[in-house]
This record gives structure tokens, sequence and C-alpha cells, in this order.
């Protein structure tokens, strides 16, 4: 499409505004006249739901009006009502999976994960509806909610069990971020330093430096920075110097095959070398094996979080769990990376 390559090449071009570059993007959808449409506002209604189609497939793009488009925004309109509904009705439940210290086999804290309850359609994958609250705005409101009632079931739970909560990029940029924590701690009674806040590489991408302001706020408060889904940037390294986080979540892709031969294992210790150079917690997400498990504790791992030990929960099926698994101290022992080959040569 040389006339796409062309709108896309202009759109794109840097311009200055007083005294800055500034570049643009878009998201195009192209609707065809007689095939797509007989009049103007049947090819602009057309094109529109194509453009929407681009969106939806990661933006920077573009698509060809299709006929199913109408039903599928269809749907998602309708989803997006009932998603509206469901702040309104309260359809929503925090769910808990706990992390497992690796040295001690103690839960260490919980992570809360937003499961809603449809009336009609049962339980709906997060997959499907948090990217709907992201483009929408909702996350904000949802997120806001997760938080205030997370924190007032984690004052609760034993005084050294944590409580981690997802913030998403939306959340992040809001500029209200901080204060929300403040007052989700407030009208709780929880202490700062029992939070810890999860963010990705896409919280820090657009305006890294304005994101670790606001990552500085945060700490100021209290509450404890983990950088999730560690592994899957590009950048990821980068962010580990610029900011103290407190802890690094490796993604489970690189738990999945770490027993493999030719598996991640490498990744792994070098990940948690790093950390413990600069004295972070790590955290194995998506552990679902023994082997898995028993891997992750000969490299060094501090945590692990997983099916193998539990899956989401429910807050008063975590409950039980949180007192049966507390610190042990004649069980605890020293987990240390282990060393490269060539350290243990010359050691």
């Amino acid at each position: 499409m040389k006339l796409v390559s062309r709108i896309f090449e202009a759109i794109r071009s840097p311009y200055q505004c007083l005294g800055h570059q500034v570049t643009t993007d878009a998201s195009i959808g192209i609707a065809l006249a007689p095939q797509d449409g007989s009049d103007i506002d049947q090819i602009l209604k057309n094109a529109d739901l194509a453009m929407y189609a681009a969106k939806a497939a990661g933006r920077r793009t573009y698509r060809f009006f299709e006929p199913d488009m109408e039903a599928e925004v269809r749907a998602r309109r309708g989803l997006e009502m009932d998603l509206r509904q469901a702040l309104v009705d309260g359809g929503f439940e925090v769910y808990y999976q706990p992390c497992l210290s690796l040295q001690t086999n103690a839960i260490t804290g919980c992570e809360a994960l937003v499961r809603w309850r449809h009336p009609q359609r049962g339980m709906i994958s997060p997959a499907e509806f948090v990217p709907l609250a992201e483009d929408t705005g909702l996350i904000n409101q949802i997120g806001e909610w997760v938080l205030t009632t997370a924190c007032k079931e984690a004052a609760t739970w034993p005084g050294d069990v944590r409580l981690a909560v997802n913030v998403s990029p939306i959340q992040f940029r809001s500029g209200t971020l901080a204060l929300k924590v403040m007052a989700a701690l407030a009208a709780s009674g929880l202490a700062a330093s029992r939070v810890e806040l999860e963010i990705t590489e896409a919280v820090l991408i657009r305006d890294d430096e304005a994101a670790l302001a606001v990552l500085h706020d945060l700490h100021a408060i209290g509450v404890r920075i983990a950088l999730d889904d560690f592994g899957t940037g590009y950048s990821s390294l980068s962010y580990l110097q610029r900011f103290p986080f407190d802890k690094i979540k490796i993604d489970r892709c690189f738990i999945t095959d770490i027993a493999e031969p030719q598996g991640s294992s490498c990744i792994v210790e070098a990940v948690v070398n790093i950390a413990a150079e600069r004295h972070m917690t790590t955290t194995a997400e998506g552990v679902e094996t023994e082997q898995q498990r028993d891997l992750l504790r000969e490299l060094g791992c501090s945590e692990m979080q997983g099916y193998l030990f539990s899956a989401p929960q429910p807050a008063a099926e975590i409950r039980p769990l949180l007192s049966k698994y507390q610190p042990c101290p004649e069980a605890a022992r020293p987990v240390r990376p282990r060393k490269r080959k060539d350290e243990a040569r010359s050691a």
C-alpha cells in the first residue's frame, strides 16, 4: 500500500514545537467504495471501525474494513457498558496469590489480582477486560478500588506479610497515584513498608524522567517498588541503574524451561547475581514444578510464586495459608547465588 506508506511517512516526520522536537504516529482504518459502502457516511463509519481494529492490533499500523468488524465493535462496546456497571454494582473481586520464601518456606507476601464475575458470563479473564479498562480509562477507578480493598484485607494479616499491587501505566501517568496510595494506607491503617507496587517497563518507556520522579515520590512514602515481568523489555537493565528497585520479578517465560539442557538457567542466574549485588529481592513467577523450585533455590533466587504452591485465591481462603506458612527459624538456611564456574575454580 504505497498510499498508506506515504501517509505514515508524512505523519511520522518529526517537527519542531517551542524548541522541542515532536513526533507523532497514527493507526489507520481503510474502507473502499463501493464494496464497503455506497454513501460517504457508511464509508466513514466502516473506516472508523477498521481504525479501531488497527488500534486493537497494537496501534501504529493499518487495517482494511472487514464485515465482521462491526460485530466485534458491538461486542466490545457491550463489554465496556458491563464493565462500567460492574464498578457501580460491585462486580469485582480481589484474589490473592501468595509468594513463598525459597529459604524458609514461609509466605512473604501476596499479590492482589482483580477478578470480574459477570452476572451472565461468569468469571471473565483479566486478559479480556484489563486491556479494555486501560483503553477506556476505567483502569484508574478499578485500580483505586483494588488498592483500597487489598490494603484493608492486608491489615488483618500477620505483620510480616506484605501486599503486592499491580499498577498499570495509565494509573501511573494519572498524576494522583501517590495520593491514592496514601489515602488507601490511611483508610486501612496498613504500614507503608508492607505495600509493594509492581510496575512493568511500560511505565517507564514514554517519559522515563517523569516516571522515575514518581517512583522516588512513592519510595518517599515508604512503599516498596518491584519491577515486574523482568527480562521481557528491551532496556530493563538500564532501569536498574537509574532507580533502586526493591525487587525484581523474573518473568515466567524464563522459568518454564529453566530445567532444560538449553534452557534459561544461565539468564536466571545472571539476574539473581545482579539483584544480589544491588541488594534487591528476586521472585520467580510461574513456578509449576518441584524441579523448577529446587533449581531456583540452588541458583539463589529469594522467592517463588506460582501454581506449584498456590493459585490465586479469594481472601477467605488465603487467611488459613498465612497462618500455616509462617517463618520457622530452625528451617532457615542461607541461600546465596551459586558461584560461576570460573569463581569456583579460583576459590
